[in-house]
């Protein structure tokens, strides 16, 4: 791959962006990421996906080295360098380079690093197959709102559920499912309620979760935002997953178990398609 990345403010062919051995990305996970989905080279729910970036530096304290203005020029930018149609952008900005210590660096030196991933998240089979799911323990740390880089947790996640046969998996504690590894998790009750975790500390506030609750209460659809049971989960009429890099996927099978009649439902691609008609069409 030929990509042009962005590293603290210049542009590189991907092999020629360096990030030092100390920075503290690398030493302690000491970071946040963002990721913007893109079709037709423009940006799709950018301005969720900025405002939760803000919220997480401000919550470990790191400040971004760029405006609101020259952050939007920079993703801007970052699609015309690669000649991005449809994709997604990934942002990470670190507290930057320091001697390894637990302490916070005084005045450090923020890294803010982009780059492309060139895919057709418009034409994702998954869309009309459904995924398989597994459930396992939620073991990450307590403050999942906070969108950070580490995520060898979710990976172990994902890891077992390829072991086991399956595409994904979803997260308990206490016996109520949290997320999945790296979507928000929803299902649709006997009534055709969305049920879906309230926001806290407990799960990612997920921007196309955002969006998808807003759609579907304008579509008249009833909304609970509360904790569900991984067996409430099974016994669902449906269940899916969203995320800014797949919108939304339905879920066809829990450890083993059909999710209803074990299709992909019609609230599910119902809500997918409203989301498509009214984000891509928004999109900036």
């Amino acid at each position: 791959m030929n990509r042009i990345v962005y590293l603290n403010g210049a542009w590189l062919p991907e092999n020629e962006a360096k990030v030092s051995i100390f920075d503290r990305g690398y030493v302690f996970g000491d970071a946040i990421y963002e990721v913007t989905a893109v079709v037709g080279g423009k940006l799709v729910d950018y301005a969720g996906h900025t405002a939760r970036l803000h919220r997480s530096i401000g919550e470990v304290g790191i400040v971004c080295p760029l405006s609101p203005d020259e952050l939007l020029a920079v993703h801007r930018e970052i699609v015309t360098r690669n000649n991005l149609d449809e994709g997604l952008i990934y942002l990470q900005i670190s507290r930057g380079a320091a001697d390894r210590d637990f302490h916070f660096p005084k005045n450090p030196v923020p890294t803010l690093s982009m780059f492309t991933q060139a895919k057709k998240v418009l034409e994702n089979p998954l869309y009309d197959t459904g995924i398989s799911i597994i459930t396992v323990p939620d073991i990450r740390w307590g403050r999942r709102d906070i969108k950070t880089v580490q995520l060898l947790a979710p990976s172990m996640a994902k890891m077992e559920a390829e072991k086991q046969g399956a595409d994904d998996a979803w997260l308990y504690e206490d016996g109520f499912i949290t997320e999945a590894t790296s979507s928000s998790a929803h299902i649709i009750n006997a009534q055709g309620h969305l049920i879906t975790r309230q926001l806290s500390t407990r799960i990612l506030h997920g921007i196309t979760r955002l969006s998808i609750l807003d759609i579907a209460r304008h579509a008249g659809i009833t909304v609970e935002e509360r904790p569900f049971t991984v067996e409430e989960a099974k016994a669902a009429k449906e269940a899916f997953v969203t995320s800014a890099t797949q919108f939304a996927i339905p879920v066809v099978r829990i450890d083993g178990q059909p999710v209803g009649d074990g299709k992909p439902g019609p609230v599910a691609k119902k809500l997918h398609q409203l989301y498509l008609e009214h984000h891509i069409n928004n999109a900036i």
